[in-house]
């Protein structure tokens, strides 16, 4: 590849901040569309801890008014794998501001397997047999499993509220491998996790 010109790098570092601009508008939208999104009511769903116990979403929360559940595909998807890896490295701050927790589809003692293999510090529960996932969004038509996550709120009343959702996918916000390799002469390429 031939060397870029001064001007050229200037011109193509204006136009990347120019879109990166755009880009910080956007979420900002995005976060303010998310805070206007109206509350839905849950019903206090019963999973399953790794050790097959059955566990309330209101448990979750433990001392938290709030929680973040992601909803994971199992040992299955790599990609979802990707996903937990890299939030691990806020498990420390997680409680700092709510309670924080990983709904495998794989069965109980599948999901502690794996989450003890990879090292997640945080909390996993089985959403396998629940409906869950499938209440929330995270299923689609055939049955399987989709990825992503949802906000909650645990009300004066105790009821339960979902403030958020999101799915998760190559490029989203909540990876930091497909923006740092989209910077890689080539992007992320062909690229896909490792098991």
């Amino acid at each position: 590849m031939a060397a870029m010109s001064t001007s050229t790098m200037s011109d193509a570092d204006t136009r990347i901040e120019q879109i990166e601009t755009r880009l910080m508008a956007l979420k900002k939208e995005l976060s303010e569309a998310r805070r206007a999104r109206p509350h839905e009511p849950v019903e206090d769903w019963e999973l399953r801890d790794t050790w097959g116990a059955p566990v309330r979403l209101s448990e979750l929360f433990g001392e938290h008014r709030d929680l973040i559940v992601v909803h994971n595909m199992g040992r299955g998807c790599k990609y979802c794998s990707l996903w937990a890896d890299g939030l691990a490295g806020f498990a420390k701050h997680w409680p700092t501001r709510c309670a924080f927790v990983l709904c495998s589809n794989d069965p109980p003692t599948v999901a502690r397997d794996f989450a003890a293999q990879r090292g997640w510090p945080y909390r996993v529960v089985s959403g396998a047999t629940s409906g869950f996932a499938k209440a929330m969004g995270f299923t689609g038509a055939d049955g399987s499993p989709h990825p992503g996550a949802s906000a909650f709120r645990r009300l004066d009343d105790d009821r339960i509220v979902r403030t958020g959702r999101t799915p998760f996918g190559p490029g989203d916000d909540f990876c930091a491998v497909w923006p740092l390799f989209d910077m890689l002469d080539g992007g992320v390429g062909a690229w896909e996790p490792a098991r």
